[in-house]
Order: structure tokens, then sequence, then C-alpha cells
């Protein structure tokens, strides 16, 4: 299984917004959408990625109150990025190795889509189910021995 098979079974919704825009704005849009990262797009580019952990730390860090702090002043920037033809297991690798809860993915610079560690897990576990049928069907129509006494 690849990348772009995980992007087509979740869709292509990419939730964004500015460098410049407020953090209180990005944990609203989080919120409201059910999803821990945003995509940080500036001139339609993708200048970086947010994520509910660089929300927290500044939340720590401001002693629990956002204020007026930017999107720019916590965002990951140059996030490490997937092909869609990279497989499953070499992106679990990818994500384990980083500490990466969501993986943005591109393709001769554009952005594709974004593929969390839930999406990977919910894959994996299709595809093992799928596996696993087959399995069974195989198992079940294997030729029987004849008796040649």
């Amino acid at each position: 299984m690849q990348i772009r098979d995980i992007l087509g079974m979740k869709g292509g919704a990419i939730f964004s917004i500015a460098p410049d825009g407020r953090l209180a704005d990005a944990v609203a849009i989080m919120v409201s959408n059910d999803i821990g990262s945003l995509v940080v797009m500036k001139d339609g580019a993708m200048a970086g990625m947010l994520t509910f952990r660089e929300v927290l730390n500044e939340l720590n860090a401001r002693s629990g109150n956002l204020g007026d702090a930017r999107v720019a002043d916590v965002m990951l920037e140059n996030p490490i990025t997937g092909a869609p033809s990279d497989s499953v297991d070499r992106l679990r690798e990818v994500m384990i190795e980083n500490h990466i809860r969501y993986l943005p993915v591109t393709e001769n610079a554009q952005l594709l889509g974004v593929v969390s560690f839930h999406d990977v897990a919910k894959a994996v576990i299709k595809q093992t189910n799928f596996e696993n049928r087959l399995l069974k069907r195989y198992i079940k129509n294997w030729p029987e021995e004849e008796d040649n006494a």
C-alpha cells in the first residue's frame, strides 16, 4: 500500500491557515474540524505545519493565554514530507523515527494532502483484514489429499 492509497481513502480536504493568522483562530479551526494539524500556507505554497503540539507548547510558555500569538511564531517550518509513491511501511518508519503525527504529502512541490498517524493505522488495519480474508479463503479451498491406502 502506498501513501496515495491512504489519501484516496480519506479524501482531499486540506485545512490551512496563513502564517500571520492568530494562534487562537488556528485552535478554533482545529477544534471545529476535529483535526490535530493545519498546513500553513503563504502565497499558495506550504510555508509550514502547525500541530496541537506547537500550540500546547506556546500555551504552556504563555501560562495558559495565547493572547496575540501568531501562527508564524510557533509553526514548524520546512516539515518533513512524503511522496504519494512512498510505501505505508516507509511512512510509518519516518513518522516514528521523527516523532511526527501529521505528515504533508507533496508531489512536484504541490501539496496533495496531510496524512496522520491515525490514517496510517486505519490503512494498516484495512490491509491486514483484507489479507486475512484472502488467507482464510485460500485455506478453506485448499485441496484435500487423497488417501492412497
